[in-house]
């Protein structure tokens, strides 16, 4: 880190590189609220299951 502070112009340079990630990883609002209204996941269409397990005596 000492040599990127050896001068102005290179702390310049190093700091606008981090505005510029920082920036550039945030997602805009839009994208937020785009993803909000989208589920997860999609699940095929599953089979009814049933509200309690069978019970020990159950052979598929």
């Amino acid at each position: 880190m000492n040599q990127v502070f050896a001068s102005r112009w290179k702390a310049l340079l190093w700091s606008a590189g981090v505005l510029m990630t920082a920036y550039c990883s945030v997602p805009s609002r839009e994208e937020t609220e785009a993803a909000k209204d989208q589920p997860a996941i999609v699940l095929p269409d599953l089979p009814e299951l049933p509200a309690q397990p069978p019970g020990p005596g159950f052979q598929d």
